[in-house]
This record gives C-alpha cells, structure tokens and sequence, in this order.
C-alpha cells in the first residue's frame, strides 16, 4: 500500500516536468493601441493608425470623463 502511495506520488511530481515552453509565435504579433480596427463603434474623430490623436484623445477622456475632481464641480 504504502510502496503504491509512492510510486503514485513519483508519478504525479514527474508530470508537472512535461510541462511544454510557452512561447509567442511570429504569426500571432500584437499591434499598438493606436493602430486599431476598422470598427463604426470607434470615437468619432480618431483614425486609426493616428498616435498623436490617439493620445490626444486618451488626454481629452481622462480630463472630461475619468477625473472624479472634474465631475463634481
């Protein structure tokens, strides 16, 4: 019994070594926020692949909508 607990035991800690290396392929790149999507849910005014007016844009939002101090005067 205990000799089986054993082996078992040997058998489950062995399996955790067979784990495979996790490695990003070529194929799957991910692009910068800026480059974005042809979607008609995207901001009116901004085009994609436009890094300052996708910055300007993040500006804009966290001033107007995402600064608490703002939004209670």
């Amino acid at each position: 019994m205990i000799r089986t607990a054993l082996i078992l035991a040997a058998v489950v800690t062995l399996a955790a070594c067979g784990d495979k290396p996790q490695t990003l392929t070529d194929s799957k790149r991910d692009a910068p926020a800026f480059q974005g999507t042809s979607n008609p849910y995207n901001a009116p005014g901004w085009k994609a692949g436009d890094k300052t007016a996708w910055e300007l844009h993040l500006k804009s939002r966290l001033q107007n909508g995402q600064n608490e101090y703002n939004r209670i005067n």
